[in-house]
């Protein structure tokens, strides 16, 4: 393309909105005769359900109907799990469609985690839907709870599904086990590393929301609620849940509030809202609480790893092998298990051309929140893991954590390359990326700054990361080989109006991707249509294609494409249109700045517009051409795309209190061909905090009952804007051969390395204390005691 629009910096056509408080959330809508659910949560980890007496709360004042898990049998279905260990046996809660079950929205006899539901108040107001909750009396019989997989999967541990023998969904493994153990027993250096990704919890500033409506004489239903994924949604609950026709349901995403992954599961509001809309005949709403989503929406990553790698004297790594306990949570999530396995077990290599390598997870259900993608979801875990185990065998062998960088890098004319675990790099320049960073951070320097951070007190580190990120999910027939119950193409269409204008219908939803104005700006460069012109409609199941949703960081590598070549096929058309017109052959036309001319005679030509109007009034068109400018790409990539980075983090820690200040970040990324790059900057923004996030502050502490400890944001720390530096950007650009944008995900590409940069700074600054590890997050009082092992 041109790059007369596309490539630059616009501001976003969707900030106006956001800016006056104008743009509505579920949060926001009201109906007439609107009335509210509340749902009754376990306030136990693991328990038996003896009885439920809902009789005082079904006599409260407000209150219109009080349901508990019996009045859905036979009437709905569990929810499902569409993303299942590829490849492998695994083990389900049951489904009468034979299909993974993930749990019914309300429990009849047991209670599995902390948020499971029990119950469903409406009533007239939220307060008193709230209040009936309190009034129903459920009598529990406590039963032991395991929050750990390795707990889960001990000997007589307690069971939570009889259809899952030891609480093991699936042992999956990727890689050749015998040529690793071989040459990890060859090799002359071998480290080893056991180490904890925590769970986290995610935490979008907008809390989940379901509103529903239902009318009874076409049995129609609409469902507005915060989902990053409503067509998809729309088929499970339609197909798999509630047993309803499909054209019976619309589902209307309004703006979402941040998701980072969390919103693109069925979770059980949403099928509750439409039962009682039905049952009751009126518009039902729920809308949760901050505590209450910390309790009940997926949370994230919660691997537990052994690591080994091995290596020779002069820096070369010859064998990588990784055993990981993932923790599911008590249900298998929409995607759950397809993130805990192939994402991270896959990408344990990164960047690094490693002759053997080999990982095995054993994923196993506990009583905890389940789990579900998280921004970076598997390869943020996988980084971590690998470029630890790096700097260790750097320190080792005595060589700086670079070189041995630079002599295990894929060199880019190895692409593509087969990581020999499941994955082929598109392109990349990964030794470029790290030179970049370290010539950004002036890494030659940075001795002499460490020396005077100490006369200061203060102990310098720094760490880096080099990490790729499998993205653009995904090639369908790819995805069904790893578990993927459904297909994962993408559709646009697009319309050319008589006024002039475009008006785009695409299935991908945005959560803040920048969907209003980057893909406007392909329509623009490829049309020659002004960029406020151009309509991109979507978020709404009816008049929309089928779409599968914002994750995985496919919106601009998988919509894009969809658009692009849906304006080939516009241009094809309306060259044979204005051709007609000008009495030339279709051959001889040129497409320039939205106007057709016969090539070599610039006079002779005809714009996009007057070809669009003269195939609107079809009064002269060419024989077999249709009336109208419209047209309509479903697109399935033949491959992932793989962007990479290379990030450098530069801490000081106070030894006499442990405190960690980031002083630098240093992010240089390939994420192909950038469609807008303040909207990158801000994606890249967003997933540096994210990772930093987990570094520092964040983690999802359960007790050993299963309670949730920290489930309200002064038990759960985030970062705050003042408390991080400016982050320093530049960009590698190799375009992938995978899509015709050229373009890679970037929604996750910040995330990834972040954590593994912070934790290598943090152990290289308490290297003189004889700190080898941390396990994240680095609070102050984790860092003291590391310094200060026996108490100061």
């Amino acid at each position: 393309m041109a790059n007369k629009v596309f490539g630059k910096p616009i501001k976003r056509k969707e900030d106006p909105a956001f800016i006056q408080g104008a743009a509505p959330f579920v949060a926001d809508i009201h109906l007439p005769g609107m009335a509210h659910m509340e749902i009754l949560r376990s306030p136990h980890a693991h328990a038996r359900i003896r009885s439920i007496d809902t009789s005082e709360a079904a006599k409260m004042p407000g209150v219109l109907k009080v349901i508990t898990g019996h009045d859905l049998v036979g009437r709905m279905k569990p929810l499902p799990c569409v993303w299942i260990p590829g490849g492998v046996e695994s083990h389900f809660p049951l489904h009468p469609q034979d299909i993974p079950g993930a749990g019914m929205p309300l429990q009849t006899d047991h209670v599995r985690f902390i948020g499971d539901g029990v119950a469903a108040v409406v009533a007239e107001t939220r307060y008193q839907a709230m209040d009936a909750l309190r009034a129903i009396r459920v009598d529990y019989e406590v039963l032991p709870a395991v929050t750990t997989p390795e707990a889960a999967l001990a000997e007589n541990a307690p069971q939570l599904h009889d259809s899952v023998p030891g609480n093991l969904n699936a042992y999956w493994t990727c890689g050749d086990s015998a040529s690793t153990d071989a040459a990890i027993a060859d090799a002359e250096v071998v480290v080893e590393l056991d180490l904890l990704n925590q769970r986290t919890i995610n935490s979008p500033i907008e809390p989940r929301g379901a509103l529903a409506t239902f009318d009874p004489v076409t049995d129609e239903f609409v469902l507005y609620a915060s989902t990053q994924s409503p067509h998809n949604h729309r088929l499970i609950l339609c197909y798999y849940v509630l047993n309803i026709s499909l054209n019976k349901l619309r589902i209307i995403a309004p703006n979402v509030g941040g998701s980072f992954g969390t919103k693109g599961y069925v979770y059980p509001d949403m099928p509750l809202v439409l039962f009682m809309a039905r049952e009751l005949k009126r518009p039902i709403k729920w809308q949760d609480s901050r505590q209450g989503y910390m309790r009940s929406t997926v949370q994230g990553r919660d691997h537990k790893q052994r690591a080994v790698l091995a290596g020779t004297r002069d820096g070369k790594i010859t064998a990588l092998r990784c055993t990981s306990h993932a923790n599911l949570g008590a249900y298998p999530s929409t995607i759950g298990p397809g993130v805990a396995t192939a994402m991270m077990g896959r990408s344990i290599t990164g960047p690094y051309a490693i002759p053997a390598a080999f990982c095995e997870v054993y994923a196993a259900f506990t009583n905890t929140v389940p789990l579900g993608a998280q921004r970076g979801s598997g390869r943020s875990e996988a980084t971590f893991m690998t470029e630890r185990l790096v700097d260790l065998f750097a320190a080792e062998i005595g060589m700086d954590p670079a070189e041995v960088r630079r002599r295990n890098f894929v060199q880019p004319g190895d692409m593509p390359y087969d990581n020999g675990l499941g994955w082929l790099y598109d392109s990349g320049d990964y030794p470029e990326l790290l030179e970049r960073a370290l010539r950004q951070a002036g890494y030659a320097d940075l001795p002499a700054l460490k020396e005077e951070a100490k006369a200061r007190g203060r102990r310098l580190g720094v760490g880096l990361a080099s990490f790729v990120a499998v993205s653009g999910v995904g090639p369908s027939p790819r995805m069904a080989k790893e578990g993927m119950l459904g297909g994962t193409w993408e559709a646009a269409s697009i319309r050319c109006e008589p006024t002039g204008d475009v008006v785009a219908t695409i299935g991908s939803k945005p959560h803040g991707q920048s969907h209003d104005t980057v893909f406007a700006q392909i329509i623009s460069e490829r049309l020659g249509v002004a960029v406020d012109r151009i309509s991109i409609r979507h978020s709404d199941t009816m008049g929309t294609p089928f779409g599968q949703g914002s994750y995985g960081s496919r919106s601009f590598s998988m919509a894009g494409p969809a658009l692009y070549l849906t304006c080939d096929k516009i241009l094809q058309k309306a060259c044979l249109a204005a051709a007609h017109k000008l009495n030339a052959s279709p051959d001889e036309m040129v497409f320039e700045n939205g106007r057709f001319y016969v090539d070599g005679q610039m006079d002779r030509g005809i714009t996009l517009l007057e070809t669009t109007l003269a195939l609107w009034y079809a009064w002269d068109i060419p024989d077999g051409v249709e009336p109208c400018l419209e047209a309509t790409t479903f697109w399935d990539a033949p491959d992932f795309n793989y962007p990479s980075g290379a990030q450098i983090a530069l801490v000081e820690v106070d030894p006499e209190t442990g405190e960690v200040e980031l002083k630098r970040f240093i992010a240089v990324s390939d994420v192909g061909v950038i469609g807008n790059p303040m909207v990158m900057e801000g994606q890249l923004h967003g997933g540096i905090v994210h990772g930093l996030g987990q570094a520092l502050f964040e983690q999802a502490i359960y007790d050993d009952d299963g309670n949730l400890i920290s489930d309200t944001l002064e038990r759960y720390a985030l970062p705050k804007a003042a408390g991080l530096p400016h982050f320093e950007l530049d960009f590698v650009t190799s375009p992938t051969p995978h899509n015709p944008l050229g373009a890679k995900g970037a929604g996750e590409i910040g995330t990834v390395g972040a954590t593994a940069a912070v934790g290598n700074a943090l152990c290289d600054a308490l290297r003189e204390y004889g700190v080898r590890h941390i396990d994240m997050p680095f609070t102050p009082e984790k860092v003291w005691r590391a310094i200060h092992p026996h108490g100061g």
